[in-house]
């Protein structure tokens, strides 16, 4: 364990870097530019270097462990109730160092470059399908505008083109329409460029292919929990990683009582969201071919909304990728493992 414990609140030109001993007392306090800090912390006996999770402190904790320090990140939300009154730089490096001693304190597993880089490819598809989405919007609205009414959903673009063929429109808005529909084109041809990349990354690792033998878990989800997940070793229990996907109920017991309440929603947004989209596939598709009786999803469905249904399978879809992450076993169907 190392003796010295250095709080680093990063910023794009100024860092503020707090130094104290495990035992809390102030060893240096130094406000440092961007080019002096790495020659700083070069300089610095072996040290435990914490930093608050954001953008760019993946890249700095990979820059630091090269320099032989151990580098552990901590959330913000984490670092905020150790702040001493006023709110400065400063007080902000000595919060995380103050935070970091706590023995009973989580911290954010730092991500690689090939984590980064997946992660990057994701939210550039995802920015194209929010920005096509928006683009199909004021279609419709301009359409809607002139007595043309148009369901929502980017399948419903052949018919727009059909429908601007027969309208009545001033030259003026049927230019208009014509040039979003280019633009939603144009889109549309990006978004598959990255969905066969992220494909092709899909089957290129083994761990990603495994995922994929689960039902509901396709490309997109395999890569994001890939990309943003941490090592699913690091969890004790498939529960735990269904609570950091924020899958859990929200708790608001006291006096002994219990009280659970919706999902907690304090996790990873992406691998969560996909998670609960693959499992309404599947309470879809249950509705419309019954699942086998007695299983847990017909039963499930039985009494339960389907809403609800969907984000209970995909707690325990969470819960069976840690497992199949952590004994390294392809996905096993409980209704076929029960049948033999």
């Amino acid at each position: 364990m190392k003796d010295t414990v250095i709080g680093v609140d990063l910023a794009k030109n100024i860092f503020q870097v707090h130094g104290a001993s495990r035992a809390g007392e102030v060893m240096f306090r130094k406000k440092l530019r961007r080019q002096q800090f790495m020659q700083f912390m070069a300089t610095q006996p072996p040290a435990l270097v914490v930093l608050e999770a954001c953008g760019s402190a993946h890249y700095w904790a990979r820059e630091l462990a090269g320099a032989g320090h151990e580098v552990r990140l901590i959330a913000p939300q984490y670092v905020k109730p150790f702040v001493k009154r006023q709110k400065n730089d400063a007080a902000d490096a000595e919060a995380i160092v103050i935070a970091a001693r706590q023995p009973e304190m989580r911290f954010v597993e730092p991500r690689t470059e090939a984590q980064q880089a997946r992660g990057v490819l994701f939210r550039a598809r995802q920015r194209l399908v929010h920005q096509r989405t928006e683009l199909v919007n004021a279609l419709r609205a301009v359409l809607y505008e002139f007595g043309l009414v148009v369901p929502q959903g980017i399948a419903h673009i052949r018919h727009i083109e059909a429908m601007l063929d027969e309208a009545v429109l001033p030259e003026a808005v049927k230019q208009e329409c014509l040039d979003l529909l280019r633009q939603i084109s144009e889109q549309s041809v990006r978004i598959d460029v990255r969905t066969k990349k992220i494909r092709m990354l899909a089957q290129e690792s083994e761990n990603t292919c495994r995922l994929q033998s689960m039902p509901g878990v396709g490309p997109l989800t395999a890569l994001a929990i890939e990309a943003f997940a941490p090592d699913l070793q690091s969890f004790r229990r498939g529960r735990d990683f269904a609570a950091w996907l924020g899958l859990v109920p929200r708790q608001f017991s006291s006096g002994g009582k219990e009280r659970l309440g919706k999902i907690s929603k304090a996790g990873q947004a992406d691998i969560r969201r996909l998670l609960i989209m693959g499992a309404m596939t599947q309470v879809n598709w249950a509705t419309r071919k019954a699942p086998a009786p007695g299983s847990w999803l017909a039963r499930m469905l039985a009494r339960k909304p389907r809403m609800l249904v969907a984000i209970a399978l995909a707690n325990r879809m969470a819960r069976a990728i840690w497992a199949m992450a952590t004994k390294q076993e392809d996905y096993r169907d409980p209704a076929l493992s029960v049948a033999a």
